[in-house]
């Protein structure tokens, strides 16, 4: 039987229509145990490459006969290996093009609607890490919303629809990912604003994005109003677009809360989560539809791939914004927060400017699931 290469961008559509898919995962159990790929329908077995070299007869018995299969690796050279191993034991397989590498860094782009006055807005899933980014479009200019490192992504989706970047923004300092504002924003001679009471360490000129200011893309006055929304980071801040959207950052998600911890100040900082979750989110219309800057679980995913829903929905049911007595929500948020994210003292670092990591080390440095929430 022949072996075949699969490639990122197709396995996130089979994540997106709930595809079944058999993965053998040839990592190390920690590895895997840390961070794999996420799919409603997908069934895995890890057997470590090492446990391999001496032929894959061992775990035939543990791989379907009758389902779509899958060999992951981190790079991609075991798990070309262990796929041609399974051919010639008379499989139908494929493996994973540049490996988990390659899956943390493929953005699928979902339109999530169109504006009052014409444009839309749209949303880049970052299925493999869980990061949310946006681009706006009115009248052939655009605004990108909490980039990603992957910078060419944003760059020609604008071109293939005749838009020009005009604007950057990043709602806070970001942890766990690498933001790719200011490349983008050089590549474009485009404004980039950031959140000033997040940039009083950084080492870069930057727009200061305070209540008040209005971004207005294209001709048609698409506002984008900023929130001062501290608790995630102090300068937290979301923005309502066109009246519709509350780009929330990673302050609210559709099934958890953002952690207030990663500048090492959980305690001082969880008050400030809980005032912006409970009064000012309060005070916006439940029809705003959310749309954070990162999900956690898969089951976040709308059919469409999208992770989006009404604020109103998430005051229903969303736990973390159900808990009435304070103490209770300080002992959720500082008692439960999940393990910090990969190197994320240095990519905070490398988002102030006051490093500057070549590729190879930006990817190393972001490897690892998602780790913003509080469920």
């Amino acid at each position: 039987m022949a072996f075949k290469q699969m490639t990122a961008a197709e396995v996130s559509k089979k994540v997106i229509n709930k595809a079944d898919l058999f993965i053998l995962d040839v990592r190390n159990e920690s590895d895997f145990n840390d961070w794999k790929i996420e799919g409603q329908n997908f069934k895995f077995l890890n057997i470590p490459y090492f446990d391999l070299l001496d032929g894959v007869e061992e775990i035939l018995d543990q791989i379907p006969a009758n389902k779509e299969i899958l060999v992951v690796c981190a790079k991609e050279g075991s798990s070309v290996m262990v796929a041609e191993m399974l051919s010639e034991a008379g499989l139908d397989v494929s493996y994973l093009k540049g490996g988990m590498k390659a899956w943390s860094e493929h953005l699928e782009p979902v339109k999530i609607g169109d504006l009052n006055n014409g444009g839309e807005i749209y949303q880049f899933v970052r299925l493999g890490k869980g990061c949310l980014s946006y681009m706006v479009v009115s009248n052939g200019e655009a605004a990108v919303i909490d980039s990603t490192r992957m910078t060419d992504i944003y760059l020609d989706f604008a071109d293939s629809i005749g838009a020009k970047i005009t604007h950057v923004l990043d709602t806070h300092l970001h942890a766990d990912h690498i933001s790719g504002g200011r490349q983008i924003a050089e590549s474009s001679n485009a404004t980039y604003w950031l959140p000033p009471k997040d940039a009083t360490e950084v080492a870069f000129e930057y727009q200061p994005l305070e209540g008040g200011n209005v971004v207005t893309i294209g001709h048609t006055a698409i506002n984008i109003h900023a929130l001062y929304s501290p608790g995630h980071t102090i300068g937290s801040t979301s923005f309502v677009v066109d009246e519709k959207y509350l780009l929330s950052g990673d302050i609210l998600f559709i099934d958890s809360i953002g952690r207030p911890d990663l500048a090492g100040l959980a305690e001082d900082w969880v008050g400030d989560l809980r005032e912006t979750l409970y009064t000012r989110y309060r005070e916006l219309s439940n029809e705003l539809i959310v749309l954070p800057s990162h999900f956690m679980i898969i089951e976040e995913l709308n059919e469409d791939g999208s992770v989006a829903k009404e604020l109103g929905t998430l005051f229903a049911e969303n736990h973390g914004l159900n808990i009435a007595d304070e103490t209770e929500f300080r002992e959720l948020v500082t008692g439960n927060l999940p393990p910090q994210p990969n190197a994320y003292q240095e990519i905070r670092k490398t988002n102030m400017g006051k490093i500057t990591p070549d590729e190879e080390q930006q990817r190393e440095m972001e490897i690892g699931p998602n780790r913003c929430a509080v469920r």
